[in-house]
C-alpha cells in the first residue's frame, strides 16, 4: 500500500515511515520541515510541502496512488498552547479540517490519526480506559478532541475509514541508530534528562516533589517509539478488515515516576544526572497509565520494549552518537560528529 505519511519527518513520523517499509508499504512523506528533519526521511519520497496547500496535497495524493493518510502534523507543547490557542487552532484543527477534505477530493478513504491521552483531562480513575470521560484541560488536548470529532463526522456522512491512537508517553529511538528524537526545544524527560547526564544542557528540573506517589514525583506511562509505530501499521490492517473506526489507547499500562526515569538514565550511562527540585507546574496530574487492552485486542499489537531500560538505552545511543548491538547482528558505534 501507499500510504501518505503527514508530518513523516518528524519523531514518532519517521519511525512510523520505517516500520510501514519494513511491513512492505511505500511510505510518502508529507512533510513542511517546520520541526521534522530532511534526514529522518529515509524510506521513501519526500513531498515539502504545507496542509494550507490544498492543490498539493491532492496532486501528491493523486501521483503517488496513496490509499491510506496516517497523520501525524502538529503542534504539541501544551504550555505554549495555553498561551497562544489561536495558534493551535488554527495548524492542528483548521489544517487537519484541510486534509480531510483533500482526502475526499482525492477519493483517498482511511486515516489513522495521531491522538493523545490530553483529551481526557484529569483522570478521575487510572488505569485511563477509552470510556473515560472526555474533558481537555488545554488548548493542545482539546485540539485533539476536535480533529477526533470531525473524524467522526465524516466517517458518518462520507464512508471515512479513521482510527485515532492517543498516546501516552513515546520514547526511545531506532534500535539501530539511524532515526531518533531532535525536538528544538526539547521539553520531553528522556532526552532532556540524557543531554543533561552528557553535559550538553544545564541541569534538568524536577517539577513538583510532594505528589501523593511512593517517591513524590509524578508518574507517567512510557511506550517504544517503535512500538507505537507498529501500532499505526497494524491499525491499516484493522481498518483493512472492516474494523469499526474509533479510538484507541496506545501505553504500556506501566508507570514511572521523575526520579525513576533519571535513575535508569544514569544505570545505562553509567554517569549522574543533575538536575534541580521546583514547584509542580499548574495542569500536571500525579499519574497518567494507559489501558491499551482494546488497541492490544482490535490491532493484535504486542509491544516489543517492554523494559524501561531497554527503552532508554536505545535513546540513550541516539543521543550519544552510539548503535546498540541489532538483535540480528554486531554493533557499531557513530561519533557524534557522523550524526545527521
Amino acid at each position: 500500500m501507499n500510504v501518505l505519511v503527514v508530518g513523516g519527518a518528524g519523531y514518532i513520523g519517521s519511525h512510523t515511515a520505517l516500520a510501514l517499509a519494513e511491513a512492505g508499504h511505500t511510505p510518502v512523506v508529507f512533510d513542511n520541515l517546520e520541526h521534522g528533519h530532511e534526514w529522518a526521511v529515509q524510506w521513501g519520497p519526500l513531498v515539502n510541502g504545507d496542509l494550507a496547500d490544498h492543490d498539493l496535497l491532492v496532486n501528491t495524493m493523486r501521483d503517488h496512488r496513496i490509499e491510506a493518510v496516517i497523520h501525524f502534523a502538529g503542534y504539541i507543547n501544551v504550555g505554549e498552547s495555553v498561551l497562544n490557542p489561536r495558534k493551535y487552532f488554527d495548524n492542528n484543527v483548521t489544517k487537519s479540517l484541510g486534509l480531510l477534505n483533500a482526502m475526499l477530493d482525492s477519493d483517498v478513504g482511511m486515516i489513522i490519526f495521531s491522538s493523545s491521552c490530553a483529551i481526557y483531562g484529569e483522570p478521575l480513575y487510572l488505569p485511563l480506559d477509552e470510556s473515560h470521560s472526555q474533558n481537555p484541560i488545554s488548548p493542545y488536548g482539546d485540539t485533539k478532541l476536535s480533529v477526533e470529532r470531525m473524524l467522526r463526522w465524516y466517517g458518518a456522512a462520507y464512508g471515512l475509514k479513521w482510527a485515532a491512537l492517543r498516546y501516552f508517553n513515546a520514547a526511545g529511538a531506532d534500535p539501530e541508530s539511524r532515526i531518533g528524537e531532535r525536538h528544538d526545544p526539547e521539553t520531553h524527560l528522556i532526552p532532556l534528562a540524557i543531554e543533561a547526564a552528557l553535559g550538553r544542557r544545564a541541569p534538568i528540573q524536577i517539577f513538583g516533589t510532594d505528589y501523593p506517589t511512593p517517591d513524590g514525583t509524578n508518574i507517567r506511562d512510557y511506550s517504544h517509539v517503535l512500538d507505537l509505530a507498529s501500532a499505526h501499521v497494524n491499525a491499516i490492517s484493522y481498518l483493512e478488515r472492516g474494523g469499526t473506526s474509533r479510538g484507541l489507547n496506545l501505553g504500556s499500562g506501566t508507570g514511572y515516576s521523575v526520579r525513576e526515569i533519571i535513575r535508569s538514565v544514569e544505570r545505562i550511562g553509567g554517569t549522574p544526572v543533575p538536575y534541580r527540585e521546583g514547584p509542580r507546574r499548574a495542569g500536571d496530574p500525579p499519574e497518567l497509565v494507559a489501558d491499551a487492552t482494546l488497541a492490544r485486542r482490535l490491532l493484535d499489537w504486542t509491544p516489543v520494549y517492554t523494559d524501561l531500560d531497554e527503552i532508554v538505552r536505545t535513546a540513550w545511543a541516539w543521543h550519544a552518537g552510539e548503535q546498540v548491538v541489532p538483535r540480528s547482528g554486531a554493533s557499531r558505534v557513530r561519533n557524534e560528529r557522523d550524526r545527521p
